[in-house]
């Protein structure tokens, strides 16, 4: 009886095992690889429990998903000789796992090859492309060359490349030093010379404006002189007929501006005969002196002006 249960054990055990080696799992999210004393043998796509020769064949999982793929940032130089550092990454997922198991064997060394596969690509893509054109829309076209190149490399491994994209895209610190300091002399050779336009133009202005005050002074001048010089003519038209009708009144109108100005300086003393030719008209309205000699000159006499009068000189 214990021989039975002895042998239907190992009889148990050993179709467990045999089970277990006849027998595997392909998940979703999986695909694999039959593989018979190191050859490939079936490929299986499809989810489920699968069945192989036990002992003498194996199975190898190949993922797929969508992989992601971020390669160390790598320093190109451009078509205008700048350096640019790069840092892209990209999505692929395996589409042939019996190529990617013949070229790579592994996730780890694909990793490695597509590494240098993109690396390649960036370098030949962006090598003939200028910085402007890689932070203008033209990126959209550079990254579409750079994923067809790579694209058509990655098929060698039976990788399809789902996504490719430059993640960031950075001038070395030496390099944006020099373009800073080139920015800023530029912009301060624009700033001088738009000082210097300013300057030219404020001079053209000025000097129009100038040349325009002196012509309008000129112009003002001329006229005033031809407006004086009409009103004296006028003004000497109308003493000439004034003088012409009554020759009285125009002596006794210039006698008086005569006493006006003469008179006009509170701080003058005058000596002079009351009997005098300036006094004529002190005496009479008519401009008669009145005991007048026959020589025509009259004792002294102080006539002081109104501040002489009060204060004497």
């Amino acid at each position: 009886m214990n021989i039975r249960l002895l042998f239907l054990g190992v009889v148990l055990i050993g179709a467990g095992l045999l089970a277990g080696s006849a027998l595997y799992t392909v998940y979703e999210t999986e695909q694999a690889l039959v593989l018979q004393f190191g050859e490939p043998m079936a490929v299986v796509r499809t989810p489920g429990l699968k069945a192989k020769i036990p002992f003498i064949q194996n199975v190898v999982r190949i993922d797929r998903r969508v992989l992601d793929l971020d390669p160390p940032v790598e320093e190109v130089i451009l078509a205008d000789q700048k350096r640019l550092k790069v840092d892209a990454f990209a999505r692929y997922r395996i589409s042939d796992p019996l190529r990617f198991f013949q070229a790579a064997g592994s996730e780890v060394v694909v990793e490695q090859r597509l590494n240098s596969v993109v690396n390649s690509a960036l370098r030949r893509v962006l090598g003939n492309v200028t910085l402007l054109a890689v932070l203008s829309e033209e990126r959209t076209k550079v990254m579409a060359d750079i994923r067809e190149q790579v694209s058509t490399e990655a098929q060698r491994f039976g990788i399809d490349i789902v996504d490719l994209r430059i993640l960031r895209a950075d001038l070395p610190d030496e390099t944006s030093q020099a373009i800073f300091a080139r920015m800023r002399s530029e912009r301060e050779r624009e700033a001088a010379e738009a000082r210097a336009q300013g300057q030219e133009q404020s001079q053209q202005i000025r000097s129009r404006a100038d040349r325009e005050r002196t012509v309008i002074l000129a112009e003002s001048q001329r006229d005033a002189q031809k407006a004086r010089g009409e009103g004296d003519h006028e003004a000497l038209r109308i003493i000439a007929e004034a003088t012409s009708r009554d020759p009285g009144f125009y002596a006794f109108y210039r006698s008086l501006e005569s006493y006006r100005k003469a008179l006009s300086d509170r701080g003058t003393t005058y000596v002079l005969s009351p009997q005098s030719e300036f006094f004529r008209y002190f005496n009479s309205i008519d401009g008669i002196i009145a005991g007048t000699p026959a020589n025509g000159k009259a004792p002294g006499l102080v006539a002081p002006s109104a501040p002489a009068a009060e204060g004497g000189r």
